[in-house]
């Protein structure tokens, strides 16, 4: 794994420099998106999504921070359920670019952060209590299936929560039960961002993020545990090689 630059002022600045435009930008579509109640959902992500690609020509003029995508071929034909690794909050903006419309499984308190809860929330994601236990799991089949049949890929990051390169948390069963209920195949998203945005930081590093979409992983009349085995085993030895680790190199983190 490269090893990481050393802050200098010049980073700090533009760092800076794009938070304040992300924080005036979900601001600005925050207070736009009640206007948006009469139009129907294929209108209203039309244009919430450009909240995400300016925040993303912002990120590149600012930080000097841009990314590649190969595999898109795989993501013709019906709506599937994607599973994506979770490094940074650099993918929870980009995936709505090259991915299809789309739904999120969100944890209940990222709707109550303002502005941004009020937005997401025209999008009908697939919001879910983490302590609900078996309620939560019957709430992202339900909800999952509803999204999937309306054509809307449902869009998921197994490990819960942001993991820094090297480490992978545990992987939970929830996306591959919707996606064995539903027979669709599941698309597995890997990528380095975490080498340029890390986790809680301040400072974005100039680079190329490099973003690997994989060959659907069938799931028609398997077990979730088996598909949950291919969807980590597919991620995790992408994601590594990506980062320049060996697979031996990935550490187990617990999450």
């Amino acid at each position: 794994m490269p090893e990481p630059v050393p802050p200098t002022p010049v980073l700090y600045l533009r760092a800076s420099l794009f938070w304040t435009g992300l924080a005036l930008s979900t601001v600005l579509f925050a207070l736009l998106s009640p206007l948006l109640l009469p139009l129907k959902w294929h209108g209203r992500f039309r244009v919430l999504s450009q909240w995400t690609r300016f925040n993303l020509w912002w990120l590149t003029l600012t930080c000097g921070l841009r990314y590649t995508v190969t595999g898109t071929e795989h993501l013709g034909g019906e709506a599937r359920v994607l599973m994506c690794k979770h490094q940074s909050a650099w993918e929870t903006l980009a995936l709505q670019q090259f991915i299809p419309p789309q739904v999120w499984v969100l944890k209940q308190e990222l709707m109550r952060i303002p502005f941004f809860g009020w937005a997401i929330g025209m999008l009908e994601p697939i919001v879910l209590d983490r302590a609900a236990g078996r309620k939560a799991m019957d709430q992202l089949v339900a909800q999952g299936l509803d999204r999937l049949h309306r054509g809307l890929w449902v869009v998921l990051f197994p490990e819960g929560t942001r993991t820094p390169p090297g480490h992978q948390g545990r992987y939970k069963v929830g996306g591959a039960v919707l996606a064995a209920r539903s027979g669709r195949p599941v698309i597995p998203v890997a990528h380095n961002a975490g080498l340029f945005w890390p986790r809680n930081s301040f400072i974005k590093y100039p680079g190329t993020i490099q973003v690997e979409i994989g060959p659907p992983i069938p799931t028609e009349g398997r077990k979730p545990e088996a598909i949950m085995k291919d969807v980590q085993t597919w991620i995790e030895s992408r994601a590594g090689a990506l980062c320049g680790l060996a697979g031996s190199d990935v550490e187990q983190s617990r999450v």
